[in-house]
């Protein structure tokens, strides 16, 4: 091309032709000088490219191994987080089923105060001070409840030896153990231990009467029996809870097989389980228990609230103190 022009620029200026030939050689020099740097220019082109290609390669492996590591991180994360969304959902299911002061229960202490304010002396005028006390000391025997030791307790090591027919659906041969000569339905261990304010978490009894005897973990001297069904606020069916009940009880030391006399048990509480009160009710031994020592226990109830099917047991609890004297252990046994 640049041999053309000069060619062309010579004829027309009508130069002689000696001159041409340098000219040409020049020309040529030129040409491969241009072509030696195009082709530098074009291998330093291409190595930049690989080398542009092979960073974007890296940062791409890089930012893809970021990825991966922070999506590990946040998928623990969120594992995290949803065990903790469980467990919140789990305590505010058992702080939902807690009974706390109701409507009716403020109403209940507001009218007992007045009738005992009027039966004083006449004046029936209730401050917000007489309110706080009896609060006071209501919460006060139910934080005396809770704490006391439960000796029927399936942990503990106390179980169920012998109950009526339970209430069943299909078949569940299954679900029997043998425990002497009589069979003891495995779902009777639910009574022995807490169910946490679930429906359903009980031992269902056949009928609207029957009993459960009760081993417990170790002689003791009674002092109360606490009988808890599910909240009225979640329950399915409040009529299957007892309603009047008997609690006996007796020493029967290391012999399982002895016959029980009559005469050696003897009744520790009579008390009707109320559905207008707290879902866990605590009844007092009576005085005429006296110091007796017993290790064996039978719930006995004559009726429910009205389910003609079943009655659901959903915790006996028995508390007492454990005797101090060998010998009174001795005397019982």
């Amino acid at each position: 091309m640049i041999r053309k022009l000069a060619l062309k620029s010579a004829d027309s200026l009508g130069g002689s032709l000696a001159v041409v030939p340098d000219f040409v050689w020049r020309i040529d020099e030129v040409e491969s000088f241009v072509k030696t740097k195009m082709t530098m220019i074009q291998v330093h082109v291409d190595a930049v490219d690989k080398k542009i290609e092979s960073e974007v390669g890296s940062l791409r492996r890089e930012l893809s191994d970021k990825i991966e590591e922070n999506a590990g991180e946040v998928n623990h994360r969120f594992e995290k987080l949803d065990s903790k969304s469980e467990m919140l959902e789990k305590k505010l299911g058992e702080l939902g089923a807690m009974e706390f002061f109701s409507k009716e229960d403020l109403e209940k202490i507001f009218g007992d105060l007045m009738n005992v304010k009027g039966a004083d002396n006449g004046d029936k005028k209730v401050s917000l001070d007489d309110i706080i006390m009896t609060t006071r000391d209501m919460l006060l025997k139910e934080n005396q409840r809770l704490s006391r030791v439960d000796y029927a307790l399936s942990s503990g090591g106390a179980m169920v030896v012998r109950h009526s027919e339970p209430f069943i659906i299909g078949k569940v041969r299954r679900w029997f153990r043998k425990i002497s000569l009589t069979t003891v339905y495995r779902d009777s261990e639910n009574m022995l231990k807490p169910s946490f304010g679930e429906p359903d978490q009980c031992f269902p009894l056949k009928g609207d009467s029957g009993f459960v005897q009760i081993r417990l973990r170790t002689t003791i001297i009674p002092e109360a029996i606490t009988l808890e069904h599910v909240a009225k606020a979640v329950a399915y069916d409040i009529s299957s809870a007892p309603k009047n009940c008997r609690v006996y009880g007796w020493h029967r030391g290391y012999n399982a097989d002895i016959v029980i006399e009559t005469g050696k048990i003897f009744l520790l509480a009579k008390f009707s389980y109320d559905l207008q009160k707290s879902n866990a009710q605590t009844f007092n031994v009576l005085d005429s228990v006296g110091s007796g020592l017993v290790d064996t226990v039978i719930l006995d109830f004559t009726l429910n609230h009205g389910n003609p099917s079943h009655t659901c047991i959903y915790r006996l609890q028995v508390h007492g103190n454990e005797p101090t004297s060998v010998s009174m252990l001795a005397t019982q046994s």
